[in-house]
């Protein structure tokens, strides 16, 4: 009964320990039902399983990207409409126009280029000095009030998000790493796979020792059809 577990991929790792735990456990040999070892290897098996297909970053890049885009369109929205209002000196209430995109140039009129943390501080205070009695009062006379409202929900779930991104991979990151938790697996398979081998000629383990070496046969085969796979087809 011998493999090589450092070959198998991830998931044929994982196939061959779920059906040897699961043969064990079958309750079709008594001698190794309730066995302290197969106890073991389902614990170490079950956190295996929990992290091996899971990705090192949270997956959460997209979600958080398109929630910066979306603040950096209501952003420039607004931006350019003030920009643009603010030379028509003909337009009524053109210099709360002008007022209003003096507040903007004061925090920059590139937020939507700066990192993501830079461009958070400054909207957070370019929201801040918009949200005065007195340029809210503009605002309003430039009916801008609906328009403003939606870039500052746009910013604040950008926030959200990017928190929610940022606690997902402190989490991932504090998890036992995979290679960790393999090797485990692995030690533990070993384990159990040196007890049944060692114990093959006992009255009562014949049986199960079989059926676990044709499960190690099938894992084996998985490994050799993909070398097979991998080879380049020869001349004829």
């Amino acid at each position: 009964m011998k493999i090589t577990l450092a070959r198998l991929s991830t998931k044929d790792l994982a196939t061959l320990a779920q059906r040897i735990i699961s043969n064990a456990q079958s309750g079709k040999y008594p001698a190794v039902t309730n066995h302290p070892l197969i106890s073991a290897l389902q614990n170490s098996y079950t956190e295996y399983d929990q992290v091996y297909a899971k990705q090192v970053y949270s997956g959460k890049g997209k979600e958080v990207a398109m929630a910066d885009h979306e603040r950096d369109v209501a952003y420039s929205n607004l931006k350019s409409f003030l920009n643009g209002y603010r030379k028509l000196p003909s337009a009524s209430n053109h210099q709360a126009a002008e007022e209003l995109y003096t507040v903007f140039k004061n925090f920059g009129l590139d937020l939507d280029r700066l990192s993501y943390s830079s461009q958070t501080a400054q909207m957070g205070k370019l929201i801040g000095e918009l949200e005065t009695a007195e340029n809210a009062q503009r605002m309003m006379l430039l009916s801008l009030t609906a328009a403003f409202a939606e870039m500052k929900a746009k910013h604040e779930n950008f926030e959200l998000v990017f928190a929610e991104q940022a606690e997902a991979n402190a989490d991932l990151r504090q998890m036992t790493s995979a290679t960790a938790i393999r090797k485990d697996l692995e030690k533990k398979l070993k384990s159990y796979l040196s007890l049944l081998t060692a114990m093959k000629g006992v009255t009562g383990w014949e049986l199960v020792y079989s059926d676990t070496n044709e499960l190690l046969k099938a894992a084996k085969n998985s490994v050799l059809g993909k070398k097979d796979e991998k080879q380049p087809p020869k001349n004829p």
